[in-house]
């Protein structure tokens, strides 16, 4: 999980479950890390959002809502009762207020049965990183991301100084997620939400929290709960931010007072705001290459949750290719299947820190190729008129 209007385009992973957004690519995405699909030695882990203090019972939120009873989809949830009890005593929502908006809830049973459909238990087959990758590097994605940093360069620049995280990886995030705003998502928020806190059990508990998040969210930045759209999932804006990742790192970063994803400065820096709370480190590399020799070279577990020195690897016949600039201490190994076999790459701490956003190999190296594909487009076409 930026205009003023809101059209509530997932920052947050969720399980980081979902993402990226509403066109729901093959693996999770989110800054949450996404539900279905959401430092400096080692990442460290960011606590989780906290609520803040209980507010007097008078501080409803936009839209004048008001019924003596939750009517409608939601009528007769004793889960719906004690969640509106809850914000009530928790948060100083009117009971009033929460049943006027609950009784507009609807039930999304397409989601429902979405969530519901169970992944096929199949072997994973040669190629998953071509076929992956091919998604997200494509023309589209490149052209569109180039004249998207050429129209905001200044605020990626500003971005780049407060934060210490380059543009291109900025627009990473928001081409894998939301091809820089055209897909943010048709879903109205609070629907998905209530559809999947009250009526998809497995993941009750994180959905009710994005939920008791999301209200408060709409309450501080002056939102009428209904107007929201994002993901079927509740991600929202041009980074897909979930709503618990939007009030811990999004930020109002055109400073206009109010902190919307919607729009792309907000975006902008919030993405890089959740990336540098999340350990980036400012002129590291993300990845090597690295080359492989053996049979042996199978042997050690990948992904982005490993860690090898590079004299562990180089028991197995894996070594870095090239110039390499990194820790000879810790990396992650990286292998990727591709159409023509299997690709090595060395992950560093920057790299763990993209898969904060979402908690997937893959999704972290999409985001990495396309966000160097972006700057060499946008370096042989704009950066002259725009320096």
């Amino acid at each position: 999980m930026k205009t003023k209007t809101f059209r509530l385009s997932s920052l947050a992973l969720s399980l980081a479950l979902i993402a990226a957004c509403a066109s729901k690519p093959p693996e999770p995405t989110y800054p949450n890390p996404n539900p279905d699909l959401a430092r400096r030695t080692e990442p460290r882990v960011p606590a989780k959002p906290q609520a803040p203090a209980p507010k007097p019972a008078s501080q409803n939120g936009v839209g004048g809502y008001s019924a003596p009873f939750v009517s409608g989809d939601y009528a007769g949830y004793p889960a719906v009762d004690r969640f509106i009890e809850r914000m009530a005593l928790q948060h100083g929502f009117s009971r009033e207020y929460m049943n006027g908006l609950f009784s507009r809830a609807q039930r999304k049973q397409w989601t429902l049965e979405y969530m519901n459909r169970e992944a096929p238990t199949v072997k994973p087959r040669p190629g998953a990183w071509s076929r992956y990758r091919a998604k997200f590097l494509t023309e589209q994605h490149i052209a569109r991301g180039a004249a998207f940093w050429s129209r905001h360069a200044k605020t990626l620049r500003r971005a780049t100084e407060r934060f210490g995280v380059p543009g291109e990886y900025v627009m990473g995030i928001m081409g894998v997620e939301t091809i820089y705003g055209a897909n943010v998502g048709k879903d109205q928020v609070f629907d998905a939400l209530t559809t999947l806190a009250f009526d998809y059990p497995r993941r009750a508990e994180y959905f009710t929290e994005e939920l008791e998040h999301f209200l408060l969210m709409t309450r501080d930045e002056r939102i009428d709960p209904l107007v929201p759209r994002g993901s079927f999932a509740g991600a929202m804006g041009l980074g897909q931010f979930m709503p618990s990742s939007f009030r811990r790192w999004a930020v109002d970063f055109d400073g206009d007072g109010r902190r919307d994803l919607w729009q792309p400065e907000d975006a902008i820096g919030s993405i890089a705001n959740y990336f540098a709370e999340h350990g980036w480190r400012e002129g590291e590399r993300v990845v090597s290459p690295a080359l492989a020799t053996g049979p042996e070279a199978r042997l050690p577990e990948s992904g982005f949750d490993t860690g090898y020195s590079l004299s562990a690897l180089a028991e197995y016949g894996i070594r870095p290719a090239g110039n390499y600039r990194g820790s000879a201490d810790s990396v992650r190994l990286l292998r990727l299947s591709t159409n023509d076999g299997e690709e090595y790459w060395l992950g560093h701490p920057n790299f763990y820190v993209i898969t904060r956003y979402n908690h997937s190999t893959h999704y972290a190296m999409a985001v990495h190729e396309l966000a160097q594909a972006v700057k060499d487009r946008y370096r042989s076409m704009f950066s002259a008129s725009n320096d």
